[in-house]
């Protein structure tokens, strides 16, 4: 459990400080007006789905989903657009940066175990992770159009004034910095200038645990001191999102035991040595474990930890990168969300839907992150294998 939480935990905790940061300031909110006025209301599919993107980097899927889904029915019932219409697209950009990138749970912790790196992970995962929103999102949501049930009025937020919200540039800067920083990092990495004072700086910079407080730093001055605001409420704000976490953090540490307990006790290389008798691509054998273990327990993060302990042995001697199993892994941990997911029931009460119609929406569009993630995975590797 020490092994595998030990380099993590300062990761989740302050990213998830950042994403409750970005959640109670109204960032997303300044984020989506912006794109909207941008976009009109004719592309309002995108503008979601761009913002769902942009934010959903740095906050965990959960605080994503109950951020965003009052946003998408408010739209609904102001512009009497269909609320599955309009929501699908920007659950299926949350959704894909929660499956595949860091700092998300169970990436973050999917690069510990395959020993991955993170910068070429994100960089991977960002090739992947585009066309897969486009397809799963705004195209597959072009055949939703008949689902016209009105969802709740309750469920509508609360929209904050203008004078209220931070500026169109701190919450774009806030959402995006720990990437900017982490891919500063690798590229720096690569220069095969280690002695350079820039690389130096990059490198320090570029470190995940370094880039996360450094945009914790700005956020809170950003967008809680620039904003006139007091640090004591916003301190029990921080403090709330460790609470929020502490399960997850649980569950990844679980998954540590059970990793060492299939490698100890051997089970792990007897499940790599009968997959290399069936001649199965390490690609593809992480995202089928995983989607087999998705579709029995409904968890993703799990699906994809105790995936990660049993084809970790198959790695030993592959030459597919480590960074491609991880993205397959997260594809696979994504696949058909049905009624043992708690996804799947939140988006059936918000959506005010049927079980039937939750099948053929929320399922549906999960199912096509998964194998359009296969895909992308797969293309990946054939690029840089040949």
């Amino acid at each position: 459990m020490g092994d595998l939480l030990g380099s993590l935990v300062v990761i989740l905790v302050v990213g998830a400080m950042i994403g409750k940061l970005i959640a109670d300031s109204g960032a997303a909110q300044r984020i989506v007006t912006a794109l909207m006025k941008s976009f009109g209301r004719k592309h309002i599919v995108w503008a979601l789905v761009i913002t769902a993107f942009i934010i959903g980097i740095p906050l965990f899927y959960g605080i994503g989903f109950v951020l965003m889904v009052p946003l998408v029915i408010t739209l609904s019932y102001k512009f009497n657009i269909p609320a599955v219409y309009i929501g699908l697209p920007m659950l299926a950009a949350l959704s894909v940066t929660h499956g595949y990138l860091p700092p998300h749970p169970s990436p973050t912790a999917l690069i510990k175990q395959y020993h991955a790196d993170l910068g070429l992970t994100l960089l991977y995962g960002f090739i992947a992770a585009i066309p897969t929103v486009i397809i799963a999102g705004p195209l597959f949501s072009l055949t939703l159009k008949k689902y016209t049930q009105k969802p709740l009025a309750t469920f509508a937020g609360r929209t904050m004034t203008d004078e209220e919200l931070p500026g169109l540039a701190d919450s774009l800067v806030t959402a995006l910095l720990p990437v900017i920083l982490i891919a500063g990092g690798t590229i720096a990495g690569l220069s095969g200038s280690p002695g350079n004072w820039l690389v130096k700086a990059l490198t320090v910079l570029g470190d995940p645990n370094v880039a996360l407080l450094v945009t914790l730093a700005y956020a809170l001055y950003a967008l809680v001191l620039k904003k006139g605001k007091k640090l004591g409420p916003c301190m029990n704000s921080l403090s709330d999102a460790v609470k929020d976490i502490s399960l997850i953090l649980l569950i990844i540490g679980g998954a540590g035991a059970l990793k060492q307990i299939l490698i100890d006790s051997g089970t792990s290389d007897q499940i790599a040595a009968s997959m290399k008798s069936f001649s199965t691509h390490p690609i593809l054998a992480a995202w089928g474990i995983a989607a087999l273990i998705r579709v029995c327990l409904g968890s993703a993060t799990v699906a994809g930890l105790t995936t990660a302990g049993i084809v970790a042995p198959m790695l030993v001697n592959s030459s597919v990168s480590p960074s491609l199993i991880v993205l397959a892994t997260g594809a696979g941990s994504l696949m058909f969300s049905h009624v043992n997911d708690s996804g799947f029931w939140m988006f059936k009460e918000y959506f005010n839907l049927s079980i039937k119609d939750t099948i053929k929406t929320w399922s549906a569009m999960e199912t096509i992150v998964s194998i359009v993630g296969l895909l992308m995975v797969l293309l990946i590797n054939f690029f840089i294998s040949h």
